[in-house]
C-alpha cells in the first residue's frame, strides 16, 4: 500500500500540537546522518529512525533535493509489510506518518491508550536525492524512543545492498526507484535474525576499482565509504564521534568489477581492496573483523578476494565463498536482481558466517 500525505498544518483532533525538532535525543535515528540546527540530513540508503510517541496523529517536516521513498511501520517490526509508504519531495512538506484513520485501519473503533512506536525506514540509495528531516509534530506528547541496539553490524556494497528492484515483477522489469526497498535486501534479513542494528553504506554499480561499465572512474568504494553523504565527495564521516560501534563488518563488493565482460588487473584491485580493509581497520580497531563475501556466480571475484584477504596482512578478515546457482528464477526483482525470497537465501548463506565470527547464537526461522 502506497500512500503520500502531504498537509498545510498539523492539527489533528482538538488541534494542540507538540512539535519538536528531529534532532532532539528522544528520537533514535540509525546510519550515516549530519546532525545541524536541530535537523538531521542523509542521504546513504536504509537510514532509519524510531519514534515513540502518545498520542493519534504523527507527522514530519521535510525538504528532500530529489524524490525519496519511505517504510512506516506503526507498532510493527520491520519483518512485517510496511504499514504504509511516503515520499519526501520539494521544500518544507509536511508528511504525515501516521493519522486517526492510520490507527481506525490497525485496530478498530476503540484505539489503545498506550505509546506508539513508530519506525520510518529509507528505501532508496543516495542517487535519489539528500533528505533534511527538520521536526516531528504530534496531537500528544514524545517519549524516548528505543535506542541502538546492543548488536550493529556495518554493512558496505552496490546495488544487492541497496535493495535495487526488489519490488520489481520480473528479473525483465527495468529498475524504477518505486521498485527499490532496502529493507528486503540480505542485511536487512541479516539484522533482524541477530536483533541487530545496521550501518549501510551501498551504492548502485560501485566497484573496488572500477565501477559498473567503468562509469564514475576514480570514485570507488574506498572513497566512498570515508563520506559522511553518499554523493558528496567533500563530506567526511567522523568515525571517533559516532555512537555506531559495530561488531564486524560485512563487505560484499565485487560484481560490478568484473562487469560488461572486464576486469581490473589483481594487484590495482587488491591495492584498493586493502585500502578499504585499512579503513575499516583504523575506524574501528585492528581486532575487528571483517567479513569479504562473493558475489552470486562469479567465481573469477572469488578468486580475487580470496587472494587478496591471504596476502592483506591484517588480521581478522575472513572470506566466504560464491554459490553459483543460489538463486532460482522466481527469485529475481529488476533487471536481474534478487527479490525478497532470493535476499531470504542469501542471508542464509551469511548468517553462519556471522554466528562463527560474532559468537551470537542461530537461533529459529529467518525473515
Amino acid at each position: 500500500m502506497t500512500a503520500l500525505a502531504l498537509v498545510c498544518t498539523a492539527s489533528f483532533g482538538n488541534g494542540k500540537t507538540t512539535e519538536e525538532p528531529a534532532a532532539d535525543s528522544r528520537f533514535t535515528f540509525v546510519g550515516r546522518v549530519e546532525k545541524t540546527d536541530g535537523n538531521v540530513s542523509f542521504d546513504w540508503t536504509g537510514v532509519y529512525a524510531r519514534i515513540k510517541f502518545e498520542g493519534s496523529s504523527l507527522s514530519m517536516t521535510v525538504s528532500d533535493t530529489k524524490k525519496n521513498y519511505y517504510n512506516v511501520w506503526i507498532d510493527k517490526t520491520t519483518d512485517q509489510p510496511a504499514d504504509k509508504v511516503v515520499s519526501t519531495f520539494g521544500k518544507d512538506s509536511l508528511v504525515v506518518l501516521v493519522s486517526p484513520e492510520d490507527l481506525k485501519a490497525i485496530y478498530g473503533k476503540k484505539l489503545p491508550k498506550t505509546p506508539h512506536n513508530v519506525i520510518i525506514t529509507k528505501r532508496t540509495e543516495g542517487e535519489q536525492g539528500t533528505t533534511t528531516v527538520k521536526s516531528f509534530t504530534t496531537d500528544g506528547a514524545f517519549l524516548q524512543a528505543e535506542p541502538m541496539k546492543e548488536r550493529m553490524i556495518e554493512f558496505i556494497g552496490d546495488s544487492y545492498t541497496c535493495g535495487y528492484g526488489t519490488e520489481g515483477a520480473s528479473a525483465r522489469e527495468r529498475f524504477r526507484p518505486e521498485t527499490e526497498n532496502q529493507n528486503l535486501a540480505y542485511e536487512a534479513i541479516v539484522c533482524r535474525y541477530f536483533n541487530a542494528d545496521y550501518f549501510v553504506v551501498a551504492h548502485s554499480g560501485m566497484g573496488i576499482a572500477r565501477n559498473y561499465n567503468d562509469n564514475v572512474k576514480g570514485w570507488y568504494m574506498p572513497e566512498r565509504y570515508m563520506q559522511t553523504y553518499d554523493m558528496v565527495r567533500e563530506s567526511k564521516w567522523d568515525f571517533a564521534k559516532s555512537d555506531f560501534k559495530p561488531a564486524m563488518t560485512v563487505i560484499l563488493l565485487g560484481a560490478n568489477d568484473f562487469s560488461t565482460g572486464r576486469q581490473p588487473k589483481f594487484d590495482v584491485w587488491k591495492d584498493q581492496y586493502v585500502t578499504l580493509i585499512k579503513e575499516i581497520k583504523e575506524a574501528y580497531g585492528k581486532d575487528h573483523p571483517i567479513l569479504c563475501c562473493s558475489p552470486k556466480g562469479a567465481p573469477d571475484v572469488f578468486d580475487y578476494i580470496k587472494s587478496m584477504v591471504e596476502v592483506c596482512g591484517y588480521t581478522n578478515v575472513h572470506y566466504m565463498g560464491y554459490f553459483q546457482k543460489v538463486f532460482a528464477e522466481n527469485e529475481f526483482g529488476s533487471d536481474f536482481h534478487p527479490n525478497y525470497e532470493g535476499h531470504k537465501k542469501y542471508a542464509h548463506s551469511v548468517i553462519p558466517y556471522i554466528s562463527t565470527i560474532t559468537g551470537w547464537p542461530m537461533r529459529g526461522d529467518i525473515k
